[in-house]
């Protein structure tokens, strides 16, 4: 049987791109194919921005899961304890880390089966399974881009590497189209930069982390 490692769980409002807003179980799974976590290890890592802590299973509500429905039913028992019998409106978000290294269509199915609509947040290196409802890509400069399509693409901007530049990616078949400004030391002038560049080009968004705007998880 499977075990699935997850990090952490807990329900939230979506901060970023198109479903900015909407309550969902955060389902963070540990580990990363483009870093390994650690401080130590973050000069060679593939993506060496990331604000992310996927180490583990020691974070809220998370831990090892033997099988799909073990882990549907604690996403289910974490969406009841929140929104109640909201159970037509039941949204799981997959991330990480690299959510992809561990989603898997039973687990997918199992989710459905308790009424969740399942969206991914992924770097887009591993294809993703069938059956996904919502699917964002985050592409990486130095990371083969296997998952081509989907429902929104959220550039990390800026990032100086060519094949990271927003005009690589405005041709793939994605809805939306939104860039995120680089939370480090200069935010604000990244976030200056984004704003510009998606009044130059408008089929590019600006989506800012609202989550940490209002002090949410």
């Amino acid at each position: 049987m499977k075990i699935y490692s997850v990090k952490e769980a807990y329900v939230t409002l979506q901060g970023e791109g198109a479903q900015t807003g909407r309550a969902a179980v955060f389902l963070r799974f540990a580990g990363c194919n483009l870093w390994s976590g650690l401080e130590r290890d973050r000069h060679k890592a593939v993506c060496q921005f990331c604000d992310t802590d996927f180490v583990g299973t020691n974070g809220e509500n998370g831990g090892k899961f033997e099988g799909a429905d073990a882990l549907a039913d604690h996403v289910a028992s974490l969406w009841a304890a929140a929104a109640g019998a909201h159970a037509d409106e039941a949204y799981v978000v997959c991330t990480g880390g690299e959510p992809l290294l561990q989603l898997d269509s039973p687990l997918i199915e199992a989710l459905h089966a308790r009424g969740f609509e399942v969206g991914v947040e992924t770097n887009g290196t591993v294809a993703a399974p069938a059956g996904l409802d919502w699917i964002c890509i985050s592409p990486k400069a130095n990371a083969a881009l296997v998952q081509s399509r989907g429902d929104e693409l959220k550039l990390v901007y800026p990032q100086d590497e060519p094949e990271a530049q927003p005009e690589r990616f405005e041709m793939l078949q994605f809805q939306h189209f939104f860039l995120q400004p680089k939370d480090d030391n200069r935010q604000a002038e990244n976030i200056a930069a984004a704003a510009a560049y998606c009044m130059k080009h408008p089929k590019w968004r600006l989506s800012l982390q609202t989550h940490k705007l209002i002090g949410l998880p």
